[in-house]
């Protein structure tokens, strides 16, 4: 038992020794690290860490977004071998880069030490500012989305939206590119497009042509329809099923109108339109028919 004790009392002397020794090192710790520390190698050091980083930060940039460009780009390339509409393959490949995007400006970030956790939780906390601040490209890349899913029209047909008139070029995240009869790009917003009515010429592939000409009172009906319809029957692009219509539509204060309803390809819709005008006015010249213009008769009276 005694031994017992002694070998206690000895223990317990060593633990308290140790601990005592534990802490004249602990308290000597911050003299030692401050004699031992340098500067100059501490910044060459931090210096070294930050370059790294920021030159990794930009490695992940620039080769995330290369990597980005040519994901979208074989899927593009994939879905218009499979047949997929070009409308919808544009879209993708413009979401796929949209996305990829945010994910590699992520990476970057984290690799240069920013929070990117807490920089999305602010985000978050942010957006109904953001989205107060941002709410028109937000709806014009809603209406994208609608233009999608729904097809009002797709590349290359001719449509008449937000007070334009074009054939559609492409369909982009926020905008749609349209080039005009006169061969200008217009670039509208979706969401102007979707807010008002959308005329397609081209969702079908034949179209009626709507034309109204104007004859003097004293002109033979019979005859003028019988002109009209030798110049529909001359024009090879006018289908004959279904077949054109020609009527009197109004009894005007100076004229007695025709209607001239022919159908023709969708394609060919300008065409005719313009080339119809030409060549009526030359067969009415040619038959002596009066095209008649707004006149008054005045009727003085003398006391």
């Amino acid at each position: 038992m005694a031994n017992d004790n002694n070998t206690t009392e000895q223990n317990i002397e060593t633990k308290n020794q140790t601990n005592t020794q534990a802490k004249s090192q602990t308290t000597q710790t911050p003299k030692k690290f401050m004699d031992n520390f340098d500067i100059k190698k501490f910044d060459y050091e931090m210096g070294m860490e930050i370059g790294l980083n920021f030159v990794a930060a930009l490695l992940i940039f620039f080769i995330g977004r290369w990597v980005v460009k040519l994901v979208a780009r074989i899927v593009g390339r994939t879905m218009t071998k499979s047949g997929t509409d070009e409308t919808l393959v544009i879209f993708t490949k413009d979401l796929l880069i949209f996305v990829g995007y945010i994910f590699v400006v992520i990476a970057a970030l984290n690799k240069l030490g920013v929070n990117t956790a807490s920089a999305i939780a602010v985000i978050g906390a942010a957006g109904l500012a953001i989205g107060l601040a941002f709410q028109g490209a937000l709806a014009n890349f809603a209406a994208g989305c609608l233009i999608i899913i729904f097809r009002p029209f797709k590349v290359g047909d001719l449509i008449q939206a937000g007070g334009e008139i074009g054939r559609v070029r492409e369909i982009e995240l926020f905008t749609t590119k349209m080039i005009t009869p006169d061969n200008k790009t217009v670039i509208a917003p979706n969401a102007q497009l979707t807010a008002d009515k959308i005329v397609n010429f081209t969702e079908t592939e034949d179209i009626r042509i709507d034309l109204v000409f104007g004859v003097g009172y004293n002109a033979d009906i019979d005859h003028v329809r019988k002109v009209i319809s030798e110049v529909l029957d001359k024009d090879e692009r006018i289908l004959k099923e279904p077949a054109y219509f020609i009527g009197v539509s109004a009894h005007a204060d100076s004229s007695v109108n025709f209607a001239v309803r022919p159908w023709v390809k969708a394609t060919n819709y300008w065409p005719v339109y313009f080339a119809l005008h030409e060549e009526i006015k030359k067969a009415f010249d040619k038959e002596n028919i009066e095209i008649p213009f707004p006149q008054r008769d005045v009727h003085i009276k003398s006391d």
